[in-house]
């Protein structure tokens, strides 16, 4: 029997929002392998959404709840109208991106630059807590820069706390926003989860996710000894089994592999009969047998160009068939 109270608890495992990847197809196949787990959209400008008309932006695909919906933005109004957009899209959750450092984000004065005003960030939630009713929620580094101090973080923290934030959710490194680019920041700072921990410990009624670093059963062991979740980024993206192991050790039961990739290929065909290119779906699934034999040639074959263009599903399944049998994994209907 599944653990039905997990289900309001799906943050204990989270899959992190993740620029040109957790889209709609990339969520849809995440879900067989982690039905409880709470995944997250791409990050969604709020002026895009908002002023762009583009409620494109918030669709979901098939896979079902729980899923947040991540906003990037500075302007408490422009939030709050992107909250309640979030919320008549059926999302469960909005998130304040306070944690991207690129440079296109920090032009655009939202992401990990807003670390460095902790009472705008304050006033965005406040706004985006008085559009919805659904859970608001913060996710940031340590700090920023030569504005990494705890103290910092903890006055930061504090007036979220004040402002009526949910959870927070803690990449434990700071970010450094000028000479390192953004795939530099997610291995060159330091990780500092002993920082997440204090965090935790000063407030200990306010939900804390570590995100950062997470690539074992045991490394996510260590970190909830210490706070209510964790948080997973690359390392879902580049070997989605990860997620399925680390399903099963948080809520007691993993999905059958098997049956998550006879829907994800089920999804594939109906996505192709509806217009969707083959390619855009596929490239979230190279990752799927990771330190396999027959990986390798797995991913060179459903890189195959010309038989993509061609929106061939067949591909997929020879692809698969130098894994395992037909008889793991059918084909789709």
């Amino acid at each position: 029997m599944h653990d039905t109270d997990s289900v309001t608890q799906a943050y204990r495992l989270a899959v992190a929002p993740m620029l040109d990847r957790t889209n709609r197809h990339c969520r849809t196949l995440h879900r067989g392998y982690a039905p409880h787990a709470l995944l997250f959209s791409e990050m969604i400008v709020a002026d895009a959404l908002v002023r762009g008309q583009r409620p494109d932006l918030l669709h979901h695909g098939e896979h079902p709840a729980p899923v947040a919906c991540q906003l990037g933005g500075s302007d408490p109004v422009l939030l709050a109208e992107a909250s309640d957009l979030a919320t008549r899209a059926a999302y469960d959750e909005v998130n304040l991106n306070v944690g991207c450092p690129s440079n296109r984000v920090r032009s655009g004065r939202f992401g990990a630059c807003l670390m460095a005003d902790p009472s705008l960030v304050a006033r965005c939630v406040g706004a985006m807590k008085a559009a919805t009713d659904l859970p608001i929620t913060v996710k940031c580094r340590l700090g920023i820069d030569d504005l990494d101090t705890q103290r910092h973080l903890v006055g930061f923290v504090d007036m979220l706390v004040d402002a009526g934030v949910d959870r927070l959710y803690l990449h434990a490194r700071k970010a450094i926003l000028t000479g390192l680019s953004p795939s530099q920041n997610r291995i060159v700072p330091p990780l500092q989860p002993e920082r997440v921990y204090d965090i935790k410990v000063r407030f200990p009624t306010l939900a804390v996710i570590i995100n950062g670093g997470i690539d074992s059963i045991e490394s996510a062991r260590a970190h909830l000894d210490h706070v209510d979740g964790v948080m997973i980024g690359r390392a879902a993206y580049r070997d989605p089994a990860f997620i399925n192991a680390l399903h099963g050790h948080i809520f007691g039961w993993s999905s059958d592999t098997g049956d998550a990739l006879a829907s994800w290929l089920a999804y594939l065909q109906r996505q192709l009969e509806g217009g969707t290119p083959l390619r855009t779906m596929t490239r979230h699934m190279l990752g799927l047998f990771n330190g396999q034999p027959g990986a390798k040639r797995y991913r060179r074959m459903l890189s195959d160009a010309n038989r993509l263009r061609d929106n061939d599903i067949q591909l997929v399944h020879d692809a698969l068939a130098g894994i395992t049998s037909p008889r793991t994994f059918p084909r789709a209907a």
